[in-house]
């Protein structure tokens, strides 16, 4: 196995797994994603490939100070082998290659599991609230209609 940036016949394999296991939402435009990270010059997305198969993935990108990972992936038919632990091993890698001090990654405060496996790698709670929106007044109204949906 062989953990590099993806190959460009895989980035369709990539947003498929990334909707396969949830990590998209309908306010965020992985393909969009996905192009932007392989387009900028501080980021990229590693992927996990064996025998042409796309294991895994991981984005990875940073301000110059501060490394950030998205899309953390594994195929489920792959989980529990150490492979999420590898892609953020690539991850830490590729930062430091280009002179990040620090990675900060987040995750959503109701998904525990994710939260444990970051523990377990040495990742731990910040304490920083982390605040945004939408320049898009509609992907605003989205996110904000999706967000009160789940506290009923």
């Amino acid at each position: 196995m062989l953990i590099a940036p993806i190959p460009s016949a895989l980035e369709h394999e990539a947003v498929r797994l990334w909707r396969d296991c949830g990590l998209v939402r309908p306010w965020n435009d992985p393909d969009a994603d996905l192009a932007r990270a392989l387009d900028g010059p501080s980021s990229t997305v590693l992927g996990a490939v064996a025998d042409e198969q796309l294991l895994g993935t991981v984005m990875v990108g940073h301000d110059g100070h501060r490394g950030w990972v998205y899309y953390l992936a594994v195929q489920p038919d792959h989980r529990g082998n150490g492979l999420g632990r590898e892609l953020m091993s690539a991850a830490e890698s590729w930062l430091r290659e280009q002179g990040v001090p620090k990675l900060q990654l987040m995750v959503r405060a109701d998904n525990s599991a994710v939260i444990e496996f970051y523990k377990r790698l040495g990742y731990v709670d910040q304490q920083v609230a982390v605040l945004g929106r939408f320049f898009d007044k509609e992907l605003q109204e989205l996110r904000d209609q999706k967000s009160s949906e789940r506290l009923r």
